[in-house]
């Protein structure tokens, strides 16, 4: 069994680095005492710990200082670009809604998500007192409860994800922490999945999406949990959720659904559903023991039996619904994979599909090739990065979604796939036939991709300063990593930003194997502890294969998920000390699952099997229960704390995504210039990556100060 890990701030000295290993060269300041030694190790380890302020009010006038003077001053330099950056915003955004306002003086809003939308944005770039004045506004107040009426209005219609994408999107995006609104876009979710899957799409039909969905494999899957799930179960709570999906089902069917037959005519067979599954949930409600496994299983089959009696919904429908809905009440990351899905789910989790080798976006509702990746059949096929999929062997693609473009492209080694596609700069559609074959996608990214292929990994040439963004954890990482640290330390690195970002997790083994490169011999990583503690495993660090204590500065946000944590975490912990981690807090996953074949027929499911303890044996505390507490101390929290506003964070990814393309072999230069920023430009669109670099330039001074006091 392979085991998956995907989707307590500690504060530390910077100290315990220690010396850097011989083979890394630090530069030594000229000859200190031992005081002013004492002095740049204070300053650098309240940089370190984002005390800019306090480094700079010890620095002071001390000329001896002035490389960390430049330091902090560089950071005062990025905080204030941001803040003008964001008051110019919040100013823009006022005026934007004051056209509104004026607008509505006269009759309603009639545009209420490009309303909310400039809300949004300046509810973002307001500090609290200007949110807090913004949204008491009455004008506000008014778009707020016109937006209400009108999701009302679409929910007569039974237009569910339009009340959704009007309103309850945006009243969630504005007020994260108001639970009503989250609650009712949760229904409004769910009816819109309900939809969803009795209509066909241009990857499948209705019929196809459930093909082989049986239900001894939810008893199967049930009774594998038991035993293996990471604490007890409690089937009342999935007993109840399953039952509410099933009433929401009959809400849902009382309206017409385009290109579906099945619409329940008879009105007495909808109440008697009804009724009957009221009946049932007040029977799991009012059990004063609560629910048992079997107790469960017989509500399953009541659900089962009742259908058959009253509205008689596509049985596999039924049991996908009913399973589902049981299942979250456990967690987000327990789940059917029923066997329809089972491909997507193993290319996902290995990175590895036979397909054509370009990775794809929408960009303006358009499917485009944003890079291609070398080595692979569309790499001399003739299709370039910027050109827009118009149709995958005849089939439009305007209406697909990326999941479903993916399938249509994706084949059978061997087989061919024909793109129609338009091209900027030229007349008409063109068709290109490619012949699919088995692609890896590498995890491992420098700042930059030359025209070769060739990430540039080094960031910083006057500091010897490297860059490695891992987008996921598979296989291949660790060996991949390791190619990349030697490419730097041939070139004779300093110090490594490893960027975790967006990396939502992977394989646990390859989560291990990433973190053991930066540390000793028997040193802990992770525990992962499942619901009995004496079956706990300990995974440590070897000896062979440790790289050179080089200062290292992790980069973080909400997307660094599971994998991702493991690894940020053990480097920041405590007993460890090894790394110094800058962003955002991380998702806060703090469990482990797993995949067992066990229901059978083609179905896998996956579950969580543990909950993992970082060195320190802290748990890395789940999003879901922290919240439930009203707490936000999930996941990892950095040393250095920046959140990237929406603007930033656009930017960031533009950039990023420039330096990334890969275009075809024989690109024609003459046409559209190929964008590539440079490093300058890079780290003025990314403060969190500029904030990194200061961060191991202080690492490397402080070094040197340390040389120097033992010279």
């Amino acid at each position: 069994m392979r085991y998956l890990i995907s989707l307590t701030v500690i504060v530390f000295l910077c100290a315990g680095y220690g010396i850097a290993a011989q083979s890394t060269a630090v530069e030594p300041l000229p000859t200190t005492s031992r005081v002013q030694a004492n002095v740049v190790e204070t300053a650098c380890e309240l940089i370190c710990r984002g005390q800019f302020d306090a480094a700079d009010e010890l620095i002071g006038e001390r000329s001896w200082l002035g490389r960390l003077a430049k330091i902090v001053q560089e950071y005062k330099d990025i905080n204030q670009r941001r803040q003008s950056a964001r008051k110019a915003a919040y100013e823009e955004q006022l005026a934007e809604l004051e056209k509104f306002r004026a607008e509505a003086d006269t009759n309603d809003v009639n545009d209420i998500p490009a309303v909310f939308s400039v809300i949004s944005r300046a509810c973002e770039f307001a500090d609290d007192a200007q949110r807090e004045q913004l949204l008491s506004e009455s004008f506000v107040k008014q778009v707020f409860q016109q937006a209400m009426d009108s999701a009302l209005e679409f929910e007569s219609e039974g237009k569910w994800l339009d009340a959704y994408i009007n309103c309850y999107y945006w009243l969630q995006v504005i007020e994260p922490d108001n639970e009503a609104y989250s609650d009712y876009a949760e229904r409004l979710l769910d009816k819109a999945s309900i939809v969803a899957s009795f209509q066909d799409s241009p990857c499948e039909t209705r019929e196809e999406r459930y093909e082989g969905v049986k239900k001894e494999m939810f008893v199967r899957a049930i009774s594998a949990l038991k035993s293996n799930y990471v604490s007890i179960i409690d089937y009342r709570q999935m007993a109840t959720k399953a039952i509410r999906r099933c009433e929401l089902l009959g809400e849902v069917m009382k309206f017409p659904m385009d290109d579906f037959e099945l619409m329940i005519e008879d009105r007495k067979s909808l109440s008697a559903w009804s009724a009957a599954l009221s009946a049932v949930l007040g029977e799991v409600e009012r059990s004063p023991k609560g629910v048992s496994k079997d107790e469960f299983m017989d509500v399953f089959e009541k659900v089962l039996a009742l259908n058959t009696t009253t509205v008689q919904f596509p049985r596999p429908v039924l049991i996908a619904q009913f399973s589902e809905a049981a299942l979250s009440a456990l967690d987000p990351y327990t789940v059917m994979v029923w066997p329809r899905q089972v491909r997507d789910f193993e290319k996902m989790m290995t990175n590895e599909f036979t397909g054509i080798g370009i990775e794809i976006s929408k960009r303006k509702g358009l499917l485009t090739v944003t890079s291609l990746l070398p080595d692979t059949p569309a790499y001399n096929s003739g299709l370039d990065a910027g050109d827009v999929i118009e149709a995958a062997d005849g089939v439009e693609t305007k209406d697909m979604t990326l999941t479903c473009a993916v399938r249509k492209i994706t084949g059978q080694a061997g087989t061919q796939v024909t793109l129609t596609i338009r091209r900027s700069g030229e007349e008409g559609t063109m068709d290109i036939t490619i012949t699919r074959a088995k692609i890896i996608v590498p995890t491992i990214r420098g700042w930059q991709r030359t025209e070769s292929g060739r990430w540039l990994y080094m960031i910083d040439e006057k500091n010897k300063i490297g860059y490695v963004r891992i987008t996921g954890f598979s296989a291949e990482t660790a060996s991949d990593l390791e190619k990349a640290l030697a490419s730097l330390e041939s070139e004779g690195l300093k110090g490594l930003i490893l960027d975790l970002r967006f990396n939502s997790g992977g394989f646990l083994d390859s989560a291990i194997a990433v973190a053991d490169k930066f540390l000793s011999k028997e040193e802990l990583i992770v525990i992962t502890r499942p619901r009995s503690w004496l079956s706990s495993t300990y995974a440590s660090a070897h000896k062979k294969g440790t790289h050179p204590n080089y200062p290292l500065v992790i980069l973080i946000n909400s997307s660094s998920a599971s994998a991702s944590e493991i690894v940020a975490g053990a480097l920041q912990d405590p007993k460890h000390n090894r790394a110094i981690l800058v962003g955002a807090r991380t998702h806060g996953k703090g469990s482990v699952q797993g995949i067992t074949h066990y229901p059978d027929g083609g179905a896998q499911l996956k579950y969580t099997m543990a909950y993992y303890h970082l060195p320190s044996d802290q748990i890395v505390k789940s999003r879901e229960a922290m919240k439930k507490q009203g707490r936000k101390d999930w996941g990892i929290g950095p040393d250095i704390e920046i959140k990237l506003r929406t603007d930033e964070l656009r930017k960031m990814i533009d950039i990023q995504r420039d330096n990334d393309v890969l275009v075809r072999a024989d690109h024609d230069n003459s046409g559209a210039a190929l964008k590539k920023h440079t490093v300058e430009e890079t780290l003025a669109a990314d403060p969190q990556l500029a904030v990194g670099v200061l961060v191991v330039k202080s690492k490397l001074i402080q070094a040197g100060a340390l040389v120097s006091n033992v010279n």
